[in-house]
């Protein structure tokens, strides 16, 4: 029944699952055949996802009792699986840039994990975010739309009634919302370009992303040089990358692809070994330094909702070793 599989470590959650109603669900109840599709989610939650609004059928207003059609394409716009017991409300220490009724913005630092999964029970922004405001706890992943790696740097949105929610994860799946992000990779980079390698699980190692021929996710990269520097004698360039999709390691990914990779990346860098320990410098050089969107409750395309985060000390750090004079 399903047309594509859920995803355990998503950058962004734009991307819809789909599942085709066979012939033998014909007239079946929608909550019903959602929970033979998703046995993971209780009943109770899928009824409420489609109140919400994260599941859609082409020209239909959709009610958890709607009767099914053969054929029909269902879209559910969830999060992955959320991991087993509660949520629990911790301190956790990031910067929140803006906060109003429907939504917030944080600058979230190096180090920090975006929502609990295995090996990471506790400690994430999620779990901060509860603290904060301990109504998220009412709404999927408590109002997160979309995420950032462990140690990439910088914004993100998120929401604060089911009604934003809908509204940024839609605005993520139409391509509207704009990111841009600082990153410093190695080599010689000899003009801008636009990247658009599909994205998917590396058939050699599938704890890592790859850009693959099959079986990939559609993704697109803008990447503009903005400066030269060099690390140990070997060049560097310092590009602004803006994306399209938000696809998992993304940009980590498609600069890698060209020859490219992030500077102190674990996973997707070759070479310079011991790098971080004679820089003081052990993550990849990523930043997401630019977000704009539609205001989620009162959209104005004239006026987006705009935000910058400043770079983080540890990666003007390495921009100034690279003797590169880079103001933001």
């Amino acid at each position: 029944m399903q047309d594509s599989n859920l995803e355990e470590d998503v950058s962004d959650y734009s991307q819809p699952v789909r599942f085709v109603v066979p012939t033998e669900h014909q007239g079946e109840r929608l909550d019903r055949f959602l929970s033979a599709c998703l046995p993971e989610h209780s009943r109770a939650r899928l009824q409420k996802w489609v109140e919400q609004g994260f599941v859609t059928l082409a020209d239909r207003s959709l009610r958890p009792s709607t009767t099914l059609k053969s054929g029909e394409v269902i879209e559910v716009l969830a999060p992955p699986p959320e991991p087993e017991g509660d949520w629990r409300a911790e301190p956790v220490d990031f910067e929140v840039v803006h906060d109003e009724d429907s939504f917030l913005v944080v600058n979230k630092p190096a180090g920090l994990v975006v929502h609990p999964a295995a090996g990471h029970a506790s400690g994430t922004l999620l779990n901060g975010l509860l603290h904060l405001h301990p109504e998220l706890v009412h709404l999927p992943r408590a109002g997160i739309v979309h995420r950032l790696d462990r140690d990439t740097t910088g914004l993100m949105v998120v929401a604060k009634t089911a009604e934003a929610q809908t509204s940024l994860v839609r605005q993520l799946q139409a391509r509207t919302v704009s990111r841009e992000y600082l990153a410093l990779a190695w080599g010689y980079m000899k003009k801008d370009q636009t990247i658009t390698g599909d994205i998917g699980r590396d058939p050699r190692d599938r704890q890592k992303m790859a850009v693959v021929v099959t079986n990939g996710k559609p993704a697109t990269t803008h990447v503009k040089i903005l400066a030269y520097g060099q690390i140990h004698q070997r060049p560097v360039t310092l590009v602004a990358c803006k994306l399209e999709t938000g696809r998992t390691h993304q940009i980590r990914v498609h600069l890698q692809s060209i020859g490219h990779p992030l500077v102190g990346d674990p996973s997707y860098q070759r070479g310079a070994p011991g790098l971080g320990q004679r820089l003081g410098f052990d993550r990849q050089a990523l930043h997401a330094r630019a977000l704009s969107f539609d205001h989620p409750i009162h959209p104005d395309p004239q006026h987006p909702k705009s935000f910058k985060a400043v770079i983080p000390q540890d990666l003007a750090d390495l921009i100034a070793h690279a003797q590169i004079h880079y103001t933001d």
